[in-house]
């Protein structure tokens, strides 16, 4: 670990939270490797979910034009004054980044990326809060469990392919960039992790964004059942119907929903469209 960084949490006497999932990186390769993945250019603004006790953030300062740090927990205060002393292009803000309001965000930072050390237990909370309320974030780079790392860059036709992949794939393309093992933080955490990067492209061309949406969950709604039935039972459509809807794009009627690519969701919800 740090030394440093050991040293700053103990002279400021701050206790770990473990309802708040507080495992900071402590390792200065993986600190660097992150922002560097993010791709940030001096033009940036970042915006940061869970900055901890700032070793992220210092690294995410280097690069950006400016950078907003959300944390939850005020008892980082005196931690954050430490090690973001002479950083002057950091904005700590202590609030619930779920809580707040990403239209007026948005309003003052214009385009933005976002980078963050998730706590495991919000992980699906911020990216799908990002994902249905943000109009101008340009990447999320996240450090997430491994398995949803996995499960967040997977392709259809395996078994980490699930509702959440599809959703996203209507407008980011999601990679995995590297790995975090355990070691690399501080406290060392129960599972290995992994830095994931999600960038925003045009979005595949659908008659109804909800409406790709609400397929894509149905089709997993469970994962035992095959699509059509999930069809049928999700939407109220008679056999005949979910059976033509399928055929008419191309899918076999026994095939389940992991086996559709997101450009085949979005053949078959423009089908439904107007049925859901």
């Amino acid at each position: 670990m740090d030394t440093n960084l050991k040293n700053t949490l103990r002279a400021s006497g701050f206790n770990f939270k473990k309802k708040l999932g507080q495992n900071f990186i402590s390792d200065k390769s993986l600190l660097a490797a992150i922002a560097d993945g993010a791709r940030i250019t001096k033009d940036d603004v970042v915006v940061e979910i869970g900055c901890g006790a700032g070793t992220l953030t210092r690294e995410i300062a280097k690069r950006c034009k400016k950078a907003l740090a959300y944390e939850v927990d005020k008892d980082l205060k005196p931690v954050l004054s430490a090690t973001l002393a002479g950083v002057e292009n950091v904005e700590v803000i202590f609030a619930d980044f779920l809580k707040a309001d990403l239209a007026a965000l948005e309003r003052e930072t214009g385009e933005y990326k976002v980078v963050a050390n998730l706590p495991y237990y919000i992980t699906t909370p911020v990216i799908m809060k990002i994902y249905e309320q943000s109009k101008l974030c340009k990447s999320l780079t996240v450090t997430v469990q491994k398995e949803v790392a996995q499960r967040l860059a997977a392709r259809e036709n395996t078994h980490d392919y699930g509702a959440i992949t599809a959703v996203l794939a209507y407008e980011y393309d999601a990679e995995i960039i590297l790995s975090a093992p355990r070691e690399k933080f501080f406290p060392v955490p129960n599972v290995d992790s992994a830095v994931v990067r999600l960038t925003r492209r045009e979005p595949l061309e659908v008659k109804s964004r909800d409406g790709y949406i609400k397929v894509v969950r149905a089709a997993f709604a469970s994962r035992r059942k095959t699509l059509e039935n999930n069809l049928v039972k999700s939407f109220s459509l008679t056999r005949e119907r979910a059976e033509e809807a399928l055929a008419r794009v191309g899918v076999d009627k026994n095939a389940r929903g992991e086996t559709l690519s997101p450009r085949a969701f979005a053949a078959l919800s423009d089908e439904l469209y107007g049925l859901i």
